[in-house]
């Protein structure tokens, strides 16, 4: 079906014509559809009111009595005409027609008198402009030319080529140009012939070469070449892109002119004539461009579809053609402009009209138009409406809950309730287009939703449908509320220890972190309460050196990101500087490359530099690796001495370790702060060595029996670093600094020991 209206479309609409000066001209345009249908006419888009000179026929076709090109008025006939269908469904219009008068000019372009010797090359050529292209002839001594003879060949852009000349080829030649609105005549020129076939070498030239042209699909092109030379050259024709010409259509006219027939737009390109002496490499060319354009065409026509009210309706229209055609919308007859919720995508070839209504409803056309010609086709959008649906929810309002989440509630519409199976609510970013709207369903006995995963500090709408099963409701009022800002994510952190008295913290940007302003860095001794920084840092700063620390301390790091709404959560890392400082005393660095520059000009020295390198690097590995395998023996001989349970919650007392005198405090501290100090990481930054182990003994508690078939665990931990603090009833005994520890006090819960 074409994809075109049932209800109304074309079925013959007027076409591009050439009218002849004071004849009559009938321009065709029949409609089918649902009657009534009232036709009429435009010239130039103004209305054509029946007159004496034009009137339209029964049939819909416009008749011109006598068609002028210019009229005593200073009006024309010429101009483009287009046929308009109306009934009560819609209305459409016809492609435009494009009329122009017959006309011929003058030639432009006379044959000139021409000396050639005998066995060359003649050529003629006349040029004259007219509508319709004229058909230009010629005549030898007032007879027309002999077109069996071979070695006469006429070109349809009127040269007239000879070869081969021959005495009797002199004479007087003119050409004769005609068409529906004229007969003219050229000039005549006169040939001779002159002399015998001279046998002197002479270079292979190319007298013409082929011209640009532009044509439509199914013309035909004919490409000039014509060349002289002694002995007589060879001509020969290629693309200059390298595919092949082909031979369907394809004809040689003369002795090296090429035709194309039925062209495609395919044959568009850059031909090359080349004229080449017989048995050598010696060639001239020259090269001439063929462009042909198609007219615009439908690959995919609209289709006429029926929707309900408040839903989208597609229209798509594909077109194809030489130079790619531009697509218009008409609605009615008019040009289609855009809103809201009427969109056009894909270069104009999809037509989207969101949350239609009743004043959608109307046949919708598509013009597919370029250079070469146009075409329309046309589809009806039917907008389905039933008595009785609810009317628009009511009371629509939107609650920011936090940075990602919004509350959308209503109320009941006002009418036909009964039938509603629920609503629908449509959300929007604020600043996107319509297209860009999604839906979430709701129960019809639900009057809120809560709409998660929005973006923070972002904008959005939202309105409410209520749907029966007949059909939806009108749209509600629409609400625009923003979500929250957010506050950045937590940063990654690592510490990197660059000497014993300064490290350096880093960390990775990413787009996880969220908008940030920049960084808030804090480090403190782990003893202490109070930490040194901010330092604030820019956003796109990702290192900071933080020096002047204590070599035999353990430093806490901190590391948040922050914006307008707030401070993010930190990221915290442990690093200890005596750890690095040991190991710099019980590992020097040996100077292996001492003997190396010691020999720089030996090659014996070269060679015995790498291998004690390598010795020295050997035995500091295994250095190494005996030295921590035989702490952990020491360790474990020590842990299996001890046994100190570990006392249940239940009956724990008051008393607490002291971590240099501040580290409950400082534990609570942190567990307000949602942070958690890893057992492990301690043990690793307060390594214990066996002589301090012996010492513990003396320290641990008694054996509890109760907790006799208790996990036992063993902590190391050096004296140096811990004192033991026993709380008593009375607050003012206090267990001297290593003594043994009395009777457990009750548990008054946790204590901040100072």
């Amino acid at each position: 079906d074409f994809g075109h209206s049932s209800e109304l479309a074309f079925v013959v609409e007027p076409s591009d014509d050439i009218a002849v000066q004071e004849q009559p001209l009938i321009l065709y345009c029949q409609v089918e559809g649902i009657q009534p249908i009232t036709i009429t006419w435009r010239k130039n888009g103004a209305m054509i009111v029946d007159s004496e000179n034009a009137f339209m026929l029964a049939n819909g076709s416009l008749y011109v009595s006598r068609f002028q090109r210019v009229r005593g008025d200073g009006s024309s006939d010429e101009g483009e005409y287009d046929c308009m269908a109306q009934n009560h469904y819609g209305l459409v219009v016809s492609r435009k027609a494009k009329i122009q008068a017959a006309t011929m000019s003058d030639f432009h372009i006379h044959p000139q008198n021409a000396v050639v010797e005998e066995g060359g090359v003649a050529r003629f050529q006349c040029q004259i402009h007219g509508l319709p292209e004229p058909v230009i002839l010629w005549q030898k001594n007032r007879m027309p030319v002999n077109t069996d003879n071979e070695r006469y060949t006429l070109l349809p852009k009127g040269v007239l080529q000879i070869t081969g000349l021959r005495a009797e080829d002199s004479g007087i030649f003119h050409c004769v140009a005609t068409n529906i609105a004229n007969v003219k005549f050229s000039r005549e020129a006169r040939l001779t012939v002159s002399g015998s076939h001279s046998t002197v070498y002479k270079d292979p030239m190319i007298l013409v070469g082929p011209e640009n042209l532009t044509l439509t699909v199914h013309q035909t092109a004919v490409l000039e070449c014509i060349a002289t030379g002694n002995p007589r050259p060879i001509v020969s024709w290629s693309r200059l892109d390298g595919r092949p010409i082909g031979v369907e259509g394809i004809q040689v006219l003369g002795t090296g002119n090429l035709m194309i027939s039925d062209l495609s737009v395919q044959h568009s390109g850059i031909y090359v004539c080349a004229a080449n002496k017989p048995g050598t490499r010696v060639r001239r060319t020259a090269q001439g461009r063929l462009v042909v354009q198609a007219p615009a065409e439908f690959v995919q026509h609209p289709q006429s579809i029926s929707r309900p009210v408040g839903t989208t309706a597609i229209f798509t229209c594909v077109a194809q053609g030489e130079p790619p055609p531009q697509i218009t919308w008409l609605r009615n007859g008019q040009i289609l402009e855009t809103s809201d919720h009427i969109k056009l995508k894909n270069n104009n070839s999809t037509l989207s009209i969101y949350g239609i209504n009743q004043a959608d409803e109307a046949i919708y056309q598509c013009i597919a138009e370029n250079s070469a010609g146009s075409t329309q086709a046309s589809a009806r959008l039917t907008v389905l409406w039933a008595e009785g649906l609810p009317g628009p929810p009511q009371s629509v309002r939107a609650e920011t809950v936090s940075a990602t989440t919004i509350q959308v509630s209503w109320e009941e519409p006002l009418q036909n309730t009964k039938e509603i199976i629920g609503y629908v609510l449509h959300i929007r970013k604020a600043a996107d287009p319509v297209e860009m709207e999604y839906q979430e369903a709701v129960s019809k006995s639900t009057f809120q939703q809560l709409v998660t995963d929005l973006e923070p500090s972002t904008s959005y709408s939202f309105y409410i449908k209520a749907y029966t099963s007949r059909g939806a409701s009108k749209a509600s009022e629409v609400t625009v509320v923003s979500t929250l800002g957010e506050v950045p994510a937590m940063p990654s952190l690592f510490i990197k220890v660059i000497n014993s008295t300064a490290v350096q913290a880093m960390w990775e940007p990413s787009i996880k972190l969220g908008q940030h302003e920049g960084f808030k860095l804090y480090y403190r001794k782990v003893h202490l309460s109070q930490y040194t920084g901010p330092v604030l840092l820019a956003s796109n700063v990702t290192a900071y050196n933080i020096t002047h620390l204590d070599a035999s301390m353990v430093y806490e790091v901190k590391l948040l990101a922050y914006n307008q709404h707030g401070d993010g959560n930190s990221t915290v890392r442990f690093v200890s500087l005596r750890e690095t400082v040991e190991r710099t005393v019980l590992n020097p660095p040996c100077d292996c490359m001492k003997d190396e520059q010691n020999n720089k000009t030996s090659a014996t020295g070269i060679i015995i530099g790498i291998h004690i390198g390598v010795t020295c690097i050997i035995f500091c590995v295994l250095f190494l690796m005996f030295g921590y395998r035989g702490r952990l023996l020491m360790c474990k001989n020590v842990q299996e001495q001890l046994s100190t349970p570990q006392i249940p919650r239940s009956q724990r007392s008051a008393a607490g370790i002291i971590l240099n005198g501040a580290a409950r405090r400082d534990r609570d501290e942190r567990d307000l702060n949602g942070k958690q100090l890893d057992m492990n990481e301690l043990e690793r930054l307060f390594p214990a060595s066996p002589c301090q182990e012996q010492q513990d003994q003396a320290i641990t508690p008694t054996h509890s029996p109760s907790a006799a078939h208790a996990d036992t665990q063993v902590s190391t931990l050096p004296l140096d670093e811990f004192s033991i603090i026993e709380e008593q009833p009375d607050p003012s005994q206090k267990s001297p600094r290593g003594g043994s520890p009395a009777a457990p006090a009750p548990n008054h819960g946790p204590t901040n020991e100072g």
